[in-house]
């Protein structure tokens, strides 16, 4: 809530998520200096706040308790405020995530409420979300602010020790890596697989219970798991089917916008019916991949027609001018949860004619018992296209056109209605997910138009973001700012990868090659192998954070140590290969511990095994891009083509040494070894075929 009587600190800054909170009578500082001394200098603890533009229940407790005059009077008399965009700045998050797990010993999330020591930012004490009144458990807000003040102003001393205890935990997380004498097997690849079958739903797809969360990349490792066994006598049909029917029940669920297009962030029920309705660009960009590769492994019409959509969505919705993304719709329209996407049904019935109502109920659960708070509809896949038809007595083709008007006019009815606010700053990590994601799809499902956007959004990022030969994080109109982290840098790397397999351009690759060369330089952890999360000449916290597990987002050292390997063959260049290999034994413990809870490492360690096969295509642009297309969109998982022009300059020697012919040739390489140049589509296809 913004006022005229209130303008604090936040008021200048570039994220939408801070701004939001600029006219709170709370005296909020932005993670920085000023807020740092000042907490020094008057010896008060820092009251850490930490959430984002999409977060409902971050503006429940802004509403409830940021905003009130008597609490914001209670925080700015005994505590030093900042707020934090844990978009902005997911070193912080990542932090003091970990640290409320270990005061609280519970899971942590947004808003994230942490206590901190007035010099050296140490934490003793955390929360998430508490409520203005005593409530479930929880302590009034109030009540607690004035505890925490009392108890630090009288035990300081004590909660020092508490802190330090914290502190040091964080710093001893990391486990001792694999010796060099130990073999890397595949393992950890096998019981992710029986891990996976043991935590699947097998009536509604999803691992583990509610609530569910997407978890595109253990999608994709079962996908890959049937693909690895799909020659053999016996092939893992197990695998296709818990990837398959997870992407059917997602895309037939409340999880997926069946008017708009595009994911919501999770789904509250079992059955992802009912969704927490934030929509996140990272979220849709790996379930774009995911779909566009489900489409091409079995050719389903379903999964092409949700990757088409999402990427719809993503380019009608999350579009910035000059070509990058934005990150985030809310979940919130007005204050209230999902109320821009459900529907009564008596107003659906006044806004469609008869017929169209006949269908468009019967296929979205209208006429069953509303299903979200309030007598309303969240529209789910109730009845398949072929039951309606039966139902109805029509035929598929009519009912399809009915649906199809239908939708159009609920939604103009639906623009109509008081929109989501849009987080409108465009982050380096979230923007490369969305390239990848675009460009698997432009290559698995012939849509070059995907492939033009991922090019924009990376020249975008090249333009804007890129200074000085290092990343900045995050955007807002044209002001880029902050260190990027190892997210950044690594899912760009992967990014330009992925889109030189739909059109090579020699300059990208190299800018990806000298990524990873500052990765290298400013990220490597030289003592235990893999990667810091932050540059060497980053600012100075509590700890270094570096972690392995997939959160919500890849891990960034299984996605580094999966684009080491792959321009390591690519580039003939083995320093990137000891630096994945590095950051694989670096991780093996708890790699051994828990797989699936790592499936980018698991991707790693598969082609560190068995290295991908790389097929290189040399000769006149408009010969070879045929040659590409012919086998564009089968899906191999383990295989990257790329189509070099002829009259390509600027190329690594590697790929220089693979000299192109007129009619063509291609050079397939497996790890360091490559075939004889094959001068022909059809001796190409008999190569792999026998790989």
């Amino acid at each position: 809530m913004h006022t005229d009587a209130h303008r604090n600190r936040l008021a200048s800054e570039t994220s939408p998520y801070l701004r939001q909170h600029a006219g709170n009578p709370v005296d909020w500082y932005p993670w920085g200096e000023e807020a740092l001394a000042l907490a020094r200098r008057e010896r008060r603890p820092i009251l850490l706040s930490i959430g984002y533009t999409a977060c409902h229940w971050c503006h429940v407790m802004a509403h409830e308790s940021f905003e009130d005059e008597a609490t914001a009077a209670l925080m700015n008399t005994r505590f030093v405020n900042i707020k934090v965009d844990r978009e902005e700045r997911p070193d912080l998050d990542r932090l003091y995530q970990l640290a409320h797990q270990m005061i609280a010993r519970r899971g942590g999330g947004w808003p994230l409420t942490m206590f901190l020591m007035h010099d050296d930012q140490q934490p003793f004490f955390g929360g998430t979300y508490f409520p203005p009144v005593p409530r479930h458990g929880m302590p009034a807000f109030s009540a607690l602010l004035n505890h925490v003040a009392d108890y630090y102003r009288d035990h300081e001393a004590d909660l020092r020790a508490t802190a330090g205890a914290v502190v040091h935990a964080l710093g001893e997380l990391q486990p001792p890596p694999a010796a060099l004498t130990q073999p890397l097997d595949a393992a950890p690849l096998r019981n992710c697989r029986v891990q996976l079958e043991r935590s699947f739903d097998a009536e509604w797809g999803g691992f583990g219970p509610a609530p569910k969360f997407p978890h595109a990349p253990l999608v994709q490792r079962a996908l890959r798991d049937w693909h690895a066994s799909a020659a053999l006598d016996s092939p893992d049909l197990q695998a296709l089917y818990m990837a398959t029917l997870t992407l059917t029940r997602m895309a037939d669920g409340g999880l997926f916008d069946q008017l708009g297009g595009g994911f919501y962030r999770y789904s509250v029920d079992g059955r992802w019916a009912i969704p927490h309705f934030e929509k996140m660009l990272y979220d849709n960009a790996l379930l774009l991949g995911a779909c566009a590769e489900a489409a091409a492994a079995t050719g389903e019409a379903l999964f092409a027609m949700v990757a088409h959509r999402t990427a719809e969505w993503m380019r009608t919705e999350l579009r910035a001018p000059g070509g990058g993304f934005y990150s985030s719709l809310d979940a919130d329209a007005a204050g209230v949860e999902g109320s821009y996407y459900v529907w009564e049904a008596a107003a659906v019935r006044q806004a469609l004619s008869g017929d169209e109502y006949a269908v468009f109920a019967t296929r979205y659960g209208l006429d069953l018992p509303p299903n979200f708070e309030g007598h309303a509809h969240h529209l789910i896949v109730a009845t398949s296209i072929a039951a309606v038809a039966t139902t109805l007595n029509r035929n598929a083709a009519g009912v399809e056109s009915l649906l199809a008007s239908a939708s159009a006019r609920l939604l103009a009815l639906r623009a109509g209605r008081v929109r989501p606010e849009r987080d409108e700053k465009v982050l380096t990590s979230w923007n490369a997910l969305a390239i990848r994601g675009l460009a698997t799809a432009a290559r698995l499902l012939d849509r070059p138009d995907f492939a033009q956007d991922a090019t924009a959004a990376l020249s975008f990022l090249r333009q804007h973001h890129w200074c000085d030969g290092r990343l900045l994080a995050t955007s807002a109109g044209a002001e880029a700012r902050l260190p990027a982290y190892l997210d950044d840098y690594v899912f760009l790397a992967e990014a330009i990868l992925e889109l030189a397999t739909v059109r090579f351009d020699a300059d990208e690759l190299r800018f990806g090659a000298e990524l990873l060369d500052v990765v290298l330089e400013q990220f490597a952890d030289r003592e235990r192998g893999g990667f810091y999360f932050t540059a060497a000449g980053h600012e100075a916290l509590i700890a270094r954070p570096k972690s392995f597990g997939d959160e919500a987002l890849p891990a960034g050292n299984g996605i580094a140590a999966v684009v080491l390997q792959r321009y390591g063959f690519l580039f003939g260049e083995t320093r990137y290969l000891d630096a994945a290999e590095r950051t694989l034994r670096a991780a093996w413990a708890p790699l051994q511990e828990y797989p699936p809870g790592h499936a980018s490492l698991l991707q790693a360690l598969e082609e560190m095994l068995q290295p991908p096969v790389v097929v290189v295509l040399r000769g006149p642009a408009e010969l070879i891009e045929g040659w590409r297309q012919a086998l564009a969109s089968v899906y191999a998982p383990r295989r990257i083509v790329l189509a070099v022009p002829a009259d390509c300059t600027g190329l690594p020697p590697a790929i220089a040494t693979k000299p192109p012919l007129p009619g063509g040739v291609a050079y397939v390489c497996r790890g360091s070894q490559c075939s004889a140049p094959l001068a022909s589509l059809a001796a190409l296809a008999a190569e792999l075929a026998a790989s």
